[in-house]
């Protein structure tokens, strides 16, 4: 019974940290992507 509990409490962070790398990675490509137009409009920082 206490292995259950164990497997499904490392299921959840697994699934928490999953979410979270996913939502970093998409906001860098989203940022990449904002300066890669922002360049082509010739801002530059």
């Amino acid at each position: 019974m206490r292995g259950s509990a164990g497997r499904h409490w490392l299921r959840r962070v697994g699934w928490l940290v999953l979410l979270w790398a996913g939502s970093v990675a998409t906001l860098g490509v989203v940022a990449w992507l904002i300066r890669r137009f922002m360049n082509a409009a010739g801002m530059t920082a």
